[in-house]
């Protein structure tokens, strides 16, 4: 009886471990056929967003080196091998392109009316699109004093210069349509295909804001070299833009002149749509959380007093400075010191009080202690690499000022407050960057409230108010939990004829939609907040129209030029002027939903 026994038991264990090790076989075959799923999922998507973005890049990089041949070209040495019409024919292309896969997409997207799309709540905001689409109808001016320059010229330049505006005008219209409409979905159809288009329209957007820069660098090098020449410094060669024919029509000039203050609007409308249409890339074939995908309403606070009238003291102090600032430094050479050091103790004001602004908010949020939202939000992360991005310009342009003046031989009355105005710009990026950062990544105190209405509502199984569920004993059918629990956990279920037996259930804790305006208690501190986000905003304005429009001292100081040559730091400008034009409006933007979500 005991051998029996024992050779039942010596034969359950080897049954047991045969069970084991075929369990542990097959437990290694299904993480592996899952690693191999994975491997062929992730792999095509992974190597067509890597693809996509090469694409892109050697798109640019196309562009670039012919801005740079024509650059030559202009050159007393250039040869004329690379014109104009050549880029405006290459970038009419991708605009065609561009043109043709938005179509494609709406008419897609048009057959599918049944499916569901999902959008991304942080993508953009009305506003946002309301402020492109004031910059889309500037560029639409513009376009229509090209064709006008276009026609007036037209018995000897180049047809191209005649279709690049019309083109670029549908191509604007179209844009803006699809702003409106698409750029929140999150692609989950043709993803290797909407990639290459997304991409090709993101690139495509940048190498018209290039276009742009070096259209307005070339204008304000020329008006440089003529102030110079003018006041005896040196004697330069202006490169004359105007065709060898006359004009037929009268307005040749005005059409010519007015483009110069259009550029700032058509530069700065690309730059946010490459970028707004970069996190519509970003999303496709995202899996959208909906917890995390929801758009807080603005809030609203009464008693906004100090921070729109000192806003508005700065704007209009702006203005003054702007118009004295360009009649002056055409004079003599003293009224021409005497305007840069004007801008330069303005300059010193205002970025004194931005930086106690940004730093008060700081300080604020010190106090309140509350956690950072950490929640994955490619909008937002995209903000903070801009803001990182652009400010670099503005610093190795502040630095080099900082060098030539701590160098220089010469003393002009302006020398140290150059040097002032050169550390403050460093440090109000610094104050401002990290006031914006911490604004944006803040969690909200709110809970409840109403979320972007583009969006569509969350799957729910059942909606009902807290006070009409009584609490009961009894059977409990779990595939109706609350839609927070997700899933529902089947593993320690015991079931008998389909029922689950279990203790008291507690009261449901869904409720019905609650109004969507609550009033908000008086808060002091957002209050301050608010008033700070709204003067902060109205001095980024200031400091974006200044170099926007011809105030650019940094040009006409000549210590820099000493220092680094002329050639060096023609460069330098022409590198950081847009980037810290761009920096300027993207903290407008970034500041303003600071301001809605304080």
């Amino acid at each position: 009886m005991v051998e029996d026994g024992g050779l039942d038991t010596m034969c359950l264990n080897k049954y047991c471990h045969s069970s084991s090790s075929s369990s542990s076989s097959e437990h290694e075959k299904k993480v592996f056929a899952e690693v191999r799923i994975h491997l062929k999922e992730d792999y095509p998507q992974k190597n067509a967003e890597i693809l996509s973005g090469q694409y892109g890049t050697n798109l640019l990089l196309v562009g670039v080196a012919m801005m740079l041949a024509i650059a030559n070209n202009n050159a007393p040495t250039g040869d004329a091998s690379v014109r104009d019409e050549h880029l405006l024919s290459f970038i009419t292309t991708l605009m065609i392109v561009q043109l043709i896969w938005m179509m494609w997409y709406i008419v897609m997207r048009d057959r599918a009316k049944g499916l569901q799309v999902e959008k991304d709540a942080h993508a953009t905001t009305r506003w946002i699109r309301g402020g492109l689409t004031l910059l889309a109808l500037l560029s639409l001016i513009m376009d229509a004093f090209r064709i006008g320059y276009f026609v007036g010229y037209q018995s000897c330049v180049s047809p191209v210069l005649g279709v690049y505006p019309i083109i670029h005008a549908t191509h604007t219209m179209a844009q803006v349509h699809f702003l409106w409409f698409h750029i929140k979905d999150v692609i989950k159809t043709f993803k290797t295909f909407e990639r290459f288009g997304v991409i090709h329209a993101v690139f495509t957007n940048l190498l018209l804001w290039c276009n742009g820069v070096m259209s307005e660098a070339e204008h304000f090098l020329n008006n440089h070299m003529r102030r110079l020449t003018a006041l005896g410094f040196q004697n330069l060669t202006i490169e004359h833009s105007e065709p060898n024919c006359n004009c037929t029509t009268s307005a040749c000039s005005m059409f010519s002149s007015s483009l110069v203050y259009l550029f700032p609007f058509n530069i700065e409308y690309h730059i946010f749509v490459s970028a707004l249409l970069f996190v519509m890339w970003k999303n496709i074939g995202r899996t959208m959380d909906i917890h995390s995908n929801r758009k807080w309403p603005a809030t609203k606070t009464h008693g906004l007093i100090i921070g729109p009238i000192l806003g508005l003291l700065a704007l209009a102090s702006t203005i003054g400075i702007l118009v004295v600032y360009i009649i002056h430094v055409e004079q003599s050479i003293s009224t021409r010191q005497s305007a840069i050091s004007m801008f330069y103790m303005y300059g010193i004001v205002i970025l004194v009080f931005m930086c106690m602004a940004g730093a008060s908010g700081l300080l604020i949020y010190r106090a309140d202690r509350l956690p950072m939202d950490m929640s994955k939000n490619p909008s937002r992360q995209l903000d903070t690499e801009l803001l990182f991005g652009s400010s670099v310009g503005s610093w190795l342009m502040s630095w080099c000022s900082v060098v030539s003046v701590t160098t220089s031989t010469s003393n002009p009355p302006y020398r140290w407050t150059n040097l002032v105005y050169s550390l403050l710009i460093i440090l109000e990026k610094y104050v401002q960057n990290l006031f914006i950062i911490e604004s944006l990544y803040r969690q909200r105190q709110e809970a409840g409230d109403r979320t972007d209405p583009e969006l569509p509502p969350p799957p729910e199984i059942f909606s009902v108010a807290s006070s009409m569920v009584l609490p009961y004993d009894g059977i409990v059918n779990q595939a109706y939990e609350t839609p927070d629990q997700g899933q529902v956990n089947m593993e320690n279920e015991q079931e008998e004829n389909g029922q689950v037996y279990g203790c008291g259930r507690k009261q449901s804790e869904v409720s019905l939609p609650m109004e969507s305006k609550v009033a908000e208690p008086t808060n002091n501190k957002r209050l301050v907040l608010k008033n700070i986000a709204i003067f902060l905003i109205m001095c980024n304005i200031s400091l974006w129209i200044l170099p926007a429009f011809g105030c650019r001292p940094q040009y006409d100081n000549g210590l820099e030029q000493e220092t680094f040559g002329f050639a060096i730091w023609t460069t330098v400008l022409n590198f950081a002027v847009p980037m810290n034009l761009f920096y300027r409006m993207h903290s407008l933007a970034s500041l303003f939903e600071v301001f809605r979500r304080v």
